[in-house]
């Protein structure tokens, strides 16, 4: 049953190499950033892993490209790097 949705325009600040990593896997998947963004959360919504190991694998090569080092863990430590 397809399911009628409002999308709106957001202006949301991620960190750089992680976006770059999205932005890869959203193309790798042949799908919009937007797509990939609410297929993830509305898994994580229900507890569910969005990935299949073969997608997590892709994620690893893409984080080996960007140097993407963060964990989840780190979420909650950030700190902005001060603009000059």
């Amino acid at each position: 049953m397809t399911k009628t949705i409002e999308r709106v325009q957001t202006g949301v600040r991620l960190e750089k190499r992680l976006l770059k990593v999205l932005k890869g896997l959203a193309e790798h998947l042949d799908m919009s950033l937007g797509d990939l963004l609410e297929g993830m959360a509305l898994h994580c919504f229900e507890n569910k892993a969005p990935f299949s190991p073969e997608t997590l694998g892709k994620i690893q090569q893409l984080k080996d490209v960007y140097d993407l080092d963060l964990v989840a863990a780190d979420s909650h430590t950030f700190q902005e790097q001060e603009t000059q």
